[in-house]
């Protein structure tokens, strides 16, 4: 293994692409697919709140059901790793990008009359999986779906890079999060524009880069890290 002996579902590519389809999925749900952020569960909790205190309780269920599918996804993707292992040889990082492909193509292809809790329901669950399983980049704690944490990390390098003499650990800290952030904008930013065009459909395009993840992730796990599949990554 290269990059320090991390290995593949480790490195900062993949947390790059993980946080952009996660902007995509946010911008998807939000403009799209009822007004409701499904990549995490702040905004849908305080709007929840405000639901509450208007006494809207119809209001207050619609965003309760993202948060129940993103609570599950929690449950089911601390149960499963070691299931998927021992049944398919294969990482639980891995399948599960191939299940984000399998919710974009249904999320994609469902029917316009379809309710859009369903859709925000699907891509809640599987934003709280990836949330979940992918925890640290090459040593560094990260977050996959949502930005507050980078800010955090971003401003704290910053801060210390000016504090100390020896600058260079700070400053490539402080990379790693601007582009963390900069992808997920980048991601957002393309899903609104897309959807313009291609409305619904529009999340189909996030196939693209999950597909070229699960390819290397596959191949990590059948063919270069075969023999240390047993190995757990950084942060479980």
């Amino acid at each position: 293994m290269k990059n320090n002996g991390f290995l593949e579902c480790e490195k900062e590519y993949v947390y790059l692409i993980l946080i952009f389809v996660a902007g995509f999925f946010g911008a998807y749900t939000y403009v799209l697919k009822g007004g409701v952020f499904c990549n995490a569960q702040t905004g849908n909790l305080v709007y929840m709140a405000i639901s509450i205190g208007k006494g809207d309780f119809i209001k207050t269920l619609y965003y309760f059901l993202p948060f129940l599918s993103y609570l599950f996804g929690t449950i089911i993707s601390e149960i499963l790793p070691g299931v998927t292992k021992r049944t398919f040889s294969l990482r639980w990082d891995s399948i599960l990008v191939l299940i984000e492909i399998l919710a974009a193509l249904i999320v994609g292809f469902l029917p316009d009359n379809v309710p859009v809790q369903l859709s925000q329901i699907i891509i809640a669950f599987v934003c709280s999986m990836q949330y979940n399983t992918f925890r640290q980049s090459e040593g560094i704690p990260m977050a996959t779906t949502f930005c507050t944490n980078h800010v955090r990390q971003f401003g704290i390098y910053i801060a210390k890079s000016i504090k100390h003499k020896e600058k260079s650990d700070y400053l490539k800290r402080v990379l790693k999060h601007l582009k963390m952030l900069t992808a997920f904008v980048l991601g957002g930013s393309i899903s609104t524009l897309t959807g313009s065009i291609f409305r619904d459909r529009t999340i189909l395009f996030a196939i693209l880069p999950l597909g070229f993840l699960f390819g290397r992730l596959l191949y990590a796990d059948l063919v270069s890290e075969k023999n240390i599949l047993e190995r757990k990554p950084s942060g479980h």
